[in-house]
Parts: structure tokens; sequence; C-alpha cells
């Protein structure tokens, strides 16, 4: 009996004893139970359209039970956040703001306005809780990232610069709000509030800057790199730690109620925190130098992390200083290794921004009512919230930068980076409402404060630009003349191994020309909420392979790596702005002949082939490099455009090109520096109605080109085939006539060798 009739009959011999059993426990089971089979039939549905009321019952019961409404809550939360925040990314502003504001959205404000009937029962009072359980959570493990994102190396190398800037902020803005405190005292404080932990927590809550929208800015404005950059982080990172310390302090005197009763709380504070910094914090340091990479950070030290994190968080809950205090010190503490933080920023991070701050928007949400501000009184107390934040933190910085020698530009950017409230504004403000410090129309005010503050940073540093262009242009001027006399080469890949291939084709295109070479190579990170603690790690692979190549060359190569929304965007803007004399791209899989290009086009293909229709397959033949984002780049760039479809280049020795019209002939501009760098072979293949004709300038302006090269010829054939591209390594194509040929011939260029599309423009 062969092996697959044995297990078959093995299977079925297995389900017949071991069925037979369960029918006998089956029958033995029922002969004792109470419940009567009369009963039993009496309550069972007697047809389909009572088992669907009983069906329908049951759905109804699982809706309405605290965890399936939960759930739907989170769902529903998830869905609000993600898409007003990103049509908040579409026009600029950070994710975060279009989140927090999602949030408002499902509270009584809109949601509970306008569908009260819809909103309690999506939101009934007694499940709120859960959802708050559940961001507070979330907000440790939050904190927590927080205090790794921070690099304390680079507060300590910036200290004494960013420490006037810092501190200057921290300082007007605090005493500004405990003044706005005093002015709203007696009309809107509770009874109940002692007047000092209510003007504390206001001055604390203008006084924060938000260190991880702050960072997200920066990335989205390219400034990670530039001394603005770089001083502004060390600036509000330098300020947080203080700004949190101090909200430590004045949870301890608010829940205490006096400064004389707080006292034991500030001094366990201090003991927590020095016991942390002196005792835990070299522990650590040499776990990160043990545990540094993915292989040998194993689930027991990750434990120990978490519960390092709960055990921290717990001590300081009880001390009086709130647990979020606690998730923050833990952060700051981790081992400074960089590659120890991003494991553990990875193993924390997307849960906490994903799933969890989503909730505490919600949760943060459903207590802010806007219709609280019913007055004009009211309205004014907010704006003099707001003017009196912009005012301390805006101007704080500004005096505080031209003190410290900054140019004007800088110092009015550093005032509108330094005014970004955001998320960390409103943990504070959640922690004062919370503990009935706050009451809901002060919440409420603040809360505004804190979106009308961060709405503005994003327009007010690009009115600032635009205020101190002239200067700016003035001075691209003078850094192009002393750039006279350089070929300026833009070399933008995205996989790393292209950007290595990219480099032979650009120095065997360029490095022989009668400029000498400037090239630049980009690489790009999609998306600007990468966390700035991985960029370093991205770049360092992205360009491992394109400098290990120029190591090779020779070459002096400039690397630039930016995060953004829009690539094709940025780079045109990168060309067009700087400016570059070609840019050189990849394109893609569109045509490549690399096994894993050719199996994600088949998938591709696979998955659009529903779309028949629409003619989506045609994105992925060989025309499609006119439909894709190549088009934008050779349409909106001022500079000339080369597209190169990698079909595995090595080197340039036999180079075939097209010539469709008398345009294409400055294609032999190109091959002749070309020549100069491989010593190949040349062939030219006429396309044009004229080839017969000895007078024509085509044929006269190729038979000069050949009579003058060594190893260059006409080729007899006009038309484009298969054959035409067998002895053959690299193609030069001008974009006219791609599009013609990669309509009218699809088939010849399924067979052709490496190519590059140039679409060439004169040099201004």
């Amino acid at each position: 009996m062969k092996k697959g009739a044995k297990s078959f009959t093995f299977y079925a011999l297995m389900i017949l004893v071991f069925g037979s059993l369960m029918y006998v426990v089956i029958r033995e089971g029922e002969s004792h139970q109470r419940v009567t089979e009369a009963v039993m039939q009496a309550d069972a549905p007697k047809n389909l359209a009572e088992g669907f009321t009983v069906f329908l019952q049951l759905v109804s019961e699982h809706v309405h039970s605290s965890f399936g409404l939960l759930l739907l809550q989170i769902i529903v939360i998830l869905i609000t956040c993600r898409i007003v925040g990103v049509l908040f990314k579409k026009i600029g502003q950070p994710m975060v703001i279009g989140e927090i504001l999602a949030g408002i959205i499902l509270g009584p404000s809109v949601l509970g306005h306008f569908t009260p009937e819809f909103s309690q029962f999506l939101f009934p009072k007694e499940s709120l809780s859960n959802i708050n359980l559940f961001s507070q959570f979330g907000l440790m493990l939050f904190m927590y990232t927080i205090g790794m994102e921070l690099d304390m190396g680079v507060v300590r190398k910036k200290l004494r610069e960013t420490m006037m800037i810092s501190y200057t902020c921290m300082l007007m803005s605090f005493f500004l709000g405990m003044l706005a405190a005093y002015l709203v005292y007696d009309q809107y404080a509770d009874q109940h509030t002692p007047f000092l932990p209510f003007a504390l927590f206001i001055g604390i809550t203008m006084s924060i800057t938000a260190f991880p929208v702050l960072a997200r800015i920066i990335q989205e404005h390219r400034l990670t790199r530039t001394h603005l950059g770089t001083v502004a982080l060390a600036s509000a990172a330098n300020g947080d730690v203080t700004a949190w310390c101090l909200l430590a302090i004045v949870v301890a005197v608010a829940q205490a109620g006096t400064m004389l009763s707080a006292v034991y709380n500030i001094v366990s504070a201090a003991v927590y925190i020095l016991m942390m910094f002196t005792v835990v914090r070299p522990l650590l340091r040499m776990v990160g130098n043990l545990y540094h990479n993915k292989e040998v950070v194993s689930k027991p030290l990750v434990m120990l992390m978490f519960l390092l994190l709960l055990m921290s968080s717990y001590l300081t809950e009880i001390l009086g200083l709130h647990a979020l205090f606690g998730a923050f010190v833990t952060g700051l503490v981790m081992p400074e290794n960089l590659r120890f933080r991003k494991i553990m920023t990875e193993k924390v991070e997307d849960i906490s921004l994903v799933l969890f701050l989503p909730l505490f928007f919600a949760s943060t949400g459903l207590r802010t009512e806007i219709g609280l501000i019913d007055s004009p009184d009211m309205w004014l107390t907010c704006l003099l919230f707001i003017a009196f934040s912009t005012v301390g933190k805006f101007g704080g910085a500004l005096l505080s930068a031209r003190f410290e020698h900054e140019s004007w530009k800088n110092s009015f950017s550093l005032g509108a980076l330094m005014n970004t409230h955001g998320l960390m504004e409103l943990i504070a403000l959640t922690i004062g409402y919370e503990m009935k410090i706050l009451p809901p129309p002060i919440f409420v005010m603040l809360i505004l404060m804190t979106l009308v503050t961060t709405f503005m940073t994003t327009p007010l540093l690009k009115f600032i630009h635009l205020c101190f262009r002239t200067g700016e242009k003035i001075k691209q001027q003078r850094m192009e003349q002393f750039k006279e006399g350089r070929f300026k080469v833009l070399l933008s890949f995205g996989r790393a191994g292209n950007g290595q291939i990219m480099l032979d084709v650009a120095h065997q295109m360029f490095s022989q020309g009668k400029d000498k070479l400037d090239l630049t190579a980009l690489h790009l990170t999609v998306g600007s909420d990468i966390n700035p603690l991985h960029t370093d790690n991205f770049e360092r692979v992205s360009f491992g392979p394109i400098l290990y190549e120029a190591r090779k060359l020779n070459m002096q190569i400039h690397t630039r790596y930016e995060v953004a929304d829009h690539a094709s965007e940025s780079i045109v803007r990168i060309v067009n702005d700087e400016p570059f004399d070609f840019l050189l791209v990849g394109a893609g899989i569109s045509m490549s002949n690399l096994s894993s290009d050719m199996d994600a086009r088949s998938i591709q293909k696979s998955f659009f082939g529903i779309f028949k229709k629409l003619k989506v397959q045609d994105l992925f033949s060989p025309g499609s490099l006119i439909h894709d984002k190549t088009k934008e780049f050779i349409e909106r760039s001022h500079s000339s455009v080369g597209v190169f479809i990698n079909r595995g280049f090595v080197q340039a020795n036999h180079i075939l090109i097209l010539i469709n019209s008398s345009d294409d002939l400055i294609l032999l501009d190109y091959v002749r520096v070309l020549l100069r760098s491989t010593h190949g072979t040349v062939s030219l293949l006429n396309r044009t109605n004229f080839v017969s004709d000895p007078n024509d300038h085509i044929v006269r302006t190729l038979t000069d080109f050949t009579n003058e090269t060594e190893n260059a010829h006409v080729l007899p054939e006009k038309n484009v085939m298969s054959e035409s591209f067998s002895d053959h390594d690299f193609m030069l194509v001008s974009y006219t006539a791609w599009n013609i040929i990669s309509e009218e011939c699809k088939d010849a260029l399924q067979d052709m060798p490496s190519t590059l599309i140039i679409n060439h423009r004169e040099k201004v």
C-alpha cells in the first residue's frame, strides 16, 4: 500500500474511533442533564425567521458589551485620527495637530453637538474609563520613547549656547503664564483650588516646548543638519528636561496644597533622580555596551527594560510626581548607545504612536467642549492665553538668540520653532484637568492655545524665509560664481545598490567633460513622521555602497539625506533651487531585467489585471516611463534630466545612439565625453526619412562624427529591432525619441541594453 493511502486510512480510522467515543460521552452526559427537553424546545427558534431574530439579539448584546464597545471605539478613533491627520499633513501641518483635532471632533464639541444619540451610543460615560486607562498606559510608553529620543550628548555640547535660549523662553513664558493665571483666577478658578497650584500649572503648560513635534517640523523643513536645527532641538531638549522636572514639583505641590507640605515630595523627587542617574544609568550603560544589536537583545532583556519602566513609573506615582515623569526619566537614563536605543524605540514606538496616542487624543477630545466658551469675555481670555504664550516663547527665543549673536533670520526662526507646544502641553493639561486644578473652561482655552500656537509654526517659518529670501539669493549667486567651471550633477537614488550602479554611469558619462564634475548623491526617506533617532542608521545604510564605489573610482562626492513626504517634488525643488546642471534618476522597476524587479512587476501586473478597462497595466509596458513620476522630473526640472534603466549595467563599451530627428544630434556631445572615459565603440541608428540624402543636415553631421571618431559607424538598418541591441551594452536616446519608439517598438525594446533617456536643456 502506498504511503498516501496508508495516511488516509490512518486518519479515517482515528476520526471513526474518537468520533464514536465522543458520541457515547455526549449521550451519557445528556442522561444527567437537569433541563428537560420540553423546556429546551420551547426556547429554541421554530423557523429561520425566529432564528435570525435570536441572531440579531446576540449581535446587539455583543455590540453593547464593554469589550465589544471598546473595540468599536478604538476602530472609530484610529480611522478618524488617521484621516484628519493625513488631511493636515497635506496642508503642511504636523499630523499630530490633525489627530488632536480628530479627538475634539469625536467629543461633545462636534459629534456630541450634531448627533447626540450616536455620540451617547459610541461614547457612553461609563465606558470612558477604559479609554482613559489605555491612553494613560500609552502615554507612559510615549514618554519613555521621548526620553530616549533626547540626545543628552548634543544637549551637553550646546549647553552654554542653548541654556540662555531655553531658560529665557521658559522664564518669560512661566512668568506670563502666572500673570495670566492671576488675571483669570477670581473669575474662572474653582473656589476650592488654591492660587499657587493653579498659577503653577498654567505657567508650566505655557513653558513646555513639544520636542517630538518640533523634531518632525525641523525634518520637514530640512533643518536637521543645519546650525538652526541643532540649536532649536538642543534648546527644546534642554528646556523640556527642566520643564518636566518642574512639572513633577508642580504636581507634588498641587497634591500637597502648599510648598511647605510638598517639601517631602520634592526631596523624594531629588533622591529619585539622583539614584536614577548615579546608580541605574551606569548599570544600564554596561548593558548597552554588551547588548547593542537585535541578535543579542533577548526577550528577558526587553522584559527587564519594561519592568524598570513600570517600577520607575509606579515609584513616581506613589511619591506624588505622576507616573509619566518616571517613564520620561527612565527614557533619559537608557544606555547612550544609539543602536540599543533604536532597538528599544522600534519595540515601543509604533504601538504607542499608532494605537495608544490616538486613544489619548480621543480621551482629551471627549473632555473638550468648545461650547463652554460661550461669551465674548471668555474668547478674549482665550486670546489672552494665546498672546501671552506666543510673546513668552517667541519673544524669549528671539531676544536670547540675538544676545547669543545669532542672525536675525535664525533668531526669528528659533522664536517660531520654540513656540511649538503640541502634544507635550496636551499631556500637562490633562494632568492638571484630572487633578481638578484646571476647570473645564480654562482647560478648553488652553487646548485651543495649544492648537493655535502649534499650527502657526509652519506658516511663520515660511513667512520668515520669504522675508529673508533676497539676502539668500545674493549669497547663492556668490556661491554660483565661486562654482563656475564645474558641472553639477544631482544623482537621486532609492535602493542602496542602485546608487552604486548609477554612480558608475555618472562617472563614465561626465568625468571627462570640459568642466570638473561636482556630484551630489541624494537619498530620500519618504514619510516625515520618521523618528529622528532612526535617520542616522537609514543614512549610513543607504550611502554605504555608493561611498564604497566612490572610493574605488577615486571620486569626491557630496552626500545629501532628507526626509520628505513627496519624493518627486523634493527632488525637483532641490535641482531647481540649487541649481544643478544635470539630474540623474533611476527608472525603478519599469524596464529592469533584474530578477527581483521582474517578479515585482509580475505581481503588479496580476494585481492590476482587474483594471483592464482603465488600462492601468499600461503603466508597466515599455512606454510606462512616460507615465510615472519620471515624467514629472523631466517636465518640471530646469536642468537636463537623465533617466537610467538598469539592464545589468557594468560599462558602456558598445554604445548605441538612436537618432529620430535633428534635435537628437545633441546626444553626440554626450557620447564624445563618454568615449573619453570608456574608449568604446559607437553605433548610430538613424531613423529619419533622409538617410539616403547626403546633403541632409542630419546625414552630414553623422558622417562628420564618424569621420572624426574612432570606432564609430552608422548602422544600415532604420527600424529598431531586437537584433539592433545584440552587440550593444548601453544605449543613449532622447526623451522625445523614447516617447515614439516605446509605443512603436514595444516588442523589440524587451531586449534593449541598459539605457539612459536624456531630456537636454540648454544651460541658461
